[in-house]
């Protein structure tokens, strides 16, 4: 019964704002591992090597913290929109807002 409703009323299935807001939410958390890779992309070049005890071997004169401390700080601001954190959590809340039933069957009551 609950089934035919959804395809009877095309429920859930076509609310395009529920589905652009999971899309700009998708984009974003894709966005903070692409500067994450950069940056450590940067790493590597300065190491010039993948291998770990290479990259360890290399900082024994100076912790490339240091040098790299513009770097230092984008990796850790990208690691906090990674994991959500507080200023970053506009992911979350998005879905809060743009999704559920607040969006999914809203319009039932302008169809009627």
């Amino acid at each position: 019964m609950i089934f035919s409703w959804i395809v009877g009323n095309e429920g859930p299935l076509y609310s395009k704002y529920a589905f652009l807001g999971a899309l700009r939410s998708a984009a974003q958390m894709v966005s903070y591992e692409v500067s994450i890779g950069l940056i450590l992309i940067t790493v590597l070049i300065c190491v010039g090597s993948c291998n770990l005890s290479e990259i360890v071997m290399a900082q024994k004169q100076i912790w490339y913290g240091i040098p790299l401390f513009p770097v230092l700080v984008m990796f850790f601001i990208s690691c906090l929109a990674e994991t959500n954190r507080a200023p970053f959590d506009l992911p979350e809340a998005e879905a809060e807002l743009v999704a559920g039933y607040n969006v999914e069957y809203a319009r039932d009551a302008i169809k009627s």
